[in-house]
């Protein structure tokens, strides 16, 4: 049986050869000609009410074969995809669109956006052979220049990650419903800190500090109309604006433009990437629908979220509702927009009240200073309540939303802040601004709560992968929390780092200021240790490579039988092996960079709040060892931080203009920006929600269509993206389509980093769901490997995963290699014979149907 497989795929690559395939670039996939939806087709949302009466498939006939090709990280064209410089457009828009070579739409007679049309209908060539369509997506995550306020919103994106990472446990829907909950909970703190950072930096360093003291207004001209009247004020002080409780106020736009600005960036990106309904024959209510905010029954009281309930189909992400979050971040996105007006109340309330209180001062603004804390505090408790109520709804399409709630309490927050400057802002003589705002502690508090949250969230994470254990898992479950960790400590080195350069800006000298929060230099100063670390932990990876180097070299010795020995060329390819093993490694790293900022972090807050005093300061009458220490660590931290804000700033700057640059930074959102907004609403959008119903749709009209074989060619994140559009096919279309994967992090990253969604059992069952599947690797790789399906419960393993393929293809000068064959790694699979081989044993493999006579078309 396998030897006539084997002929039938060599014949089926003979016949389907086309032009030798050129250099591709490392994220560029390809493959010969495969065919698509004919021209005539209704749009995609006509089919959207109309799924469930579809007819079945017309039976195939000869030669209708489909190869989609979906490419990775950092983005392609599609001229590079297709080998050909003459493409178009056949569907999609200038974010994300289907192309094909010209030549195949005018064979095909499918107009695309612009393109001729032929008359063979059908995607059927005069060449009888298969077309090649690539799908190109890279503008959804480096597009236009907004794309660079993204960085902004970096800690927000890797906390969002913290909710997939959860450990695969079934039978436990409160501990994964807990789970998720105490995500959110930090990704609320997160975004607190966020805003408090701007308040420190606008409300006390700018209005409270430096437009109280008469030599830092003179040295900013521009604050003196902030100035109070007294000796040394400079010229046109004492105006009305010099009240503190109205500097307050006045500076508070800052901060509330901030909020603001998340809340529409959350709301644009929705509307651009997200609000693509996918795939799903079930009827589901009007999206204008409501639903009540307290009395209706909640999805999680049936449907715990995240994957507590089995899966038929072994993942999450072949749910219908998986890719469309539409009413949970409309409610995150309310929740949080109100949790950062209600923290910029609360820095203009607070010292207001303190003064009424303290200094006896009218009845009526105590009264009022007190019932407005009060509503603060019960706003803050609903914001609570709302981020804690509800998770993800996934085992349906859920297109309502909480109209009430999504409008009433981000409106609700907005009034109280305004009741908040109009209290702050009313008269009160003798009211003058001394030391620092009154409140900063709270960066304490908020430390304290994210180092609690995450401490329970560990425990969670253990208790869950104790349910189901495999070696192979992230940091034995604890990815999660690690990842949540760092999320944290990001935004604490950026709210930090902000800080401090403001403040240096205003006080060079640190003389006439009090400066940020003694926490925040704090946090700063303990970078340098962390730094120490990690270069250690370097020093003995470069010693384990080496070792793994030597041991790869005798190795090479023997896969190369009858070359002449080339020491130089070993070792490259050696190297080569050692250094893609590299990110097996990630794991240790975490964990190593997990556990100091943990210790670190409980340093600084410890060391903050016994002394209140910076480092240098705590360490004054301590022996000259520490205090040397203690002026190294702070001084050396502060100009860390200051490096990272100004590379931060210019790296936006210039993605800004700079496409490529921008495209690179695409890279790191290409990573992180794959899963859906579950924790964190102003994270940037998910790319998936956008791409995975495309290729799905894409798919189903054309296998409908035609009722031809077609092959989901996936490489690096292409793959993850092909995966995941193969789980939402219905099954009359899976039993059309093979998936062919090649430098694959299916296994590798997603599979140990996101066990429940890709772990073992998952793609097991992804391979019983779809017709067939292979997937191709090298051991130079640094990011494919093996996808590891496990064996059966006959104990049979699947034969998915190729023998891994030789890299580079010749040690030496041979006939077919007169030039010294380069070392690929990840890039440039489809130059490899076997790629051509496997793609036609897929096609061989994917039965046609029977023929049949044509129906009529008209």
């Amino acid at each position: 049986m396998e030897r006539a497989q084997d002929r039938a795929a060599e014949q089926t690559a003979e016949r389907y050869e086309g032009p030798a395939p050129g250099r591709y670039d490392d994220r560029t996939p390809g493959g010969p000609p495969l065919g698509s939806l004919p021209s005539g087709s209704p749009p995609l949302g006509e089919y959207e009410d109309r799924a469930a009466e579809w007819p079945a498939r017309r039976p195939a006939e000869p030669d209708t074969d489909l190869e989609l090709l979906v490419h990775g990280v950092g983005g392609t064209t599609p001229e590079a995809m297709l080998g050909d410089p003459r493409t178009v457009r056949v569907s999609g828009d200038d974010t994300a669109a289907v192309f094909r070579r010209t030549e195949d739409v005018e064979d095909t007679g499918e107009a695309g956006e612009g393109g001729p049309a032929g008359s063979a209908p059908d995607g059927r060539g005069p060449r009888g052979g298969p077309v090649r369509e690539a799908y190109v997506w890279c503008n959804l995550t480096s597009g236009d220049g907004s794309r660079a306020l993204w960085l902004l919103l970096l800690p927000f994106m890797v906390v969002n990650l913290a909710h997939w990472m959860r450990p695969a446990a079934t039978g436990r829907p409160r501990t994964v419903r807990l789970y998720g909950l105490l995500v959110r909970l930090t990704a609320l703190t997160l975004t607190v800190l966020l805003v408090a950072a701007v308040c420190e930096v606008a409300l006390d360093l700018v209005a409270w500090q430096c437009a109280s003291a008469p030599a830092c207004v003179r040295r900013h001209s521009w604050l003196g109309f902030l100035a109070p009247a007294g000796p040394g004020a400079p010229a046109g002080a004492g105006g009305w604006w010099s009240a503190p409780g109205r500097r307050l106020a006045l500076a508070a736009a800052v901060p509330t433009a901030l909020t603001g600005l998340l809340w529409y960036l959350s709301h644009r990106t929705w509307s651009a990437y997200e609000s693509h309904r996918p795939l799903s024959p079930d009827p589901e209510p009007d999206a204008d629908a409501t639903a009540p905010d307290a009395t209706a029954p909640e999805a999680d009281a049936t449907e715990p979220e995240g994957g507590a309930r089995p899966d038929p189909r072994g993942s999450a992400l072949a749910r219908p509702g998986f890719w469309y979050g539409r009413r949970l971040v409309a409610r995150l996105r309310a929740a949080h927009t109100a949790a950062g007006l209600l923290t910029v109340a609360a820095a203009v309330t607070v010292p207001a009240a303190r003064f009424d209180r303290g200094l006896g001062g009218p009845g009526a603004l105590d009264v009022l200073g007190w019932a407005l804390i009060a509503a603060l505090a019960a706003g803050a408790v609903t914001v609570a309540v709302v981020v804690c109520r509800r998770g993800r709804s996934e085992h349906r399409l859920d297109r309502r939303l909480d109209r009430h709630l999504d409008r009433c309490l981000p409106l609700g927050a907005l009034a109280l802040l305004l009741l908040a400057l109009l209290y702050a802002g009313w008269s009160r003589p003798g009211w003058q601004s001394a030391g620092r705002l009154p409140g900063v502690p709270a960066f304490g508090v908020l430390m304290l709560v994210q180092g609690l949250v995450i401490i329970a969230l560990a425990v969670v994470a253990r208790l869950l992968y104790r349910r189901r254990p495999d070696p192979r898992t992230g940091m034995r479950g604890l990815g999660g929390p690690a990842v949540a960790l760092l999320a944290c400590a990001l935004g604490g080195v950026i709210s930090g780092g902000v800080a401090q350069r403001v403040a240096d800006w205003l006080d060079g000298t640190r003389a006439l200021l009090a400066g940020p929060p003694a926490l925040l230099t704090w946090q700063a100063s303990v970078i340098p240790p962390l730094i120490a670390v990690l270069l250690l932990l370097a020093a003995a990876l470069a010693v384990r490579t080496a070792r793994l180097a030597r041991a790869e070299r005798a190795r090479l010795r023997g896969e190369y039988p009858g070359e002449p020995e080339d020491p130089p060329r070993t070792r490259a390819i050696a190297h080569a092996r050692a250094m893609a093993a590299l990110t097996d490694s990630v794991p240790l790293v975490v964990a190593v960079l997990t556990a100091g900022t943990l210790l670190l972090g409980a340093v600084a807050l410890a060391g903050a709040a016994a002394t209140g005093k910076t480092p240098e300061g705590a360490a004054h009458r301590t022996p000259h060892l520490v205090q040397a220490v203690a002026e190294t660590s702070q001084a050396l931290g502060s100009w860390l931080v200051g490096l990272g804000f100004v590379l931060f700033v210019t790296w936006g700057r210039r993605a800004y203009k700079d496409a490529s640059a921008r495209r690179t930074i695409g890279i790191l959102w290409d990573v992180g920006t794959f899963w859906p907004r579950a924790a964190h609403p102003f994270a940037p959008p998910c790319y998936a929600e956008r791409a995975v119903p495309d290729l799905t749709w894409r798919m189903v009209t054309w296998t409908r269509r035609t009722g031809g074989r077609l092959v989901l060619s996936g490489h690096s994140q292409g793959s993850v993206l092909a995966a995941a559009a193969a789980w939402q096919l219905p099954p009359s279309v899976r039993t059309r389509v093979a998936l062919l994967t090649y430098g694959s992090p299916l296994e590798r990253l997603y599979g140990r980093w996101f066990p429940a969604h890709f772990g073992p059992p998952a793609l097991a069952a992804l391979h019983r769901d779809i017709a067939c599947w292979r997937n191709l690797y090298r051991r130079t790789d640094p990011i494919g490997g093996p996808v590891r399906i496990p064996a059966d419960t006959a104990g049979t393993a699947p034969e998915v995963d190729h023998e891994p393929l030789p890299d580079p293809r010749a040690y030496g000068r041979t006939l077919d290699h007169p030039l010294p064959a380069p070392i690929l790694g990840h890039s440039d699979y489809p130059s490899d014979p076997a790629f051509t081989r496997e793609r036609a044993r897929l096609l061989t493999r994917l039965l046609p149907g029977l023929p049949a006579q044509r129906p009529d078309p008209s």
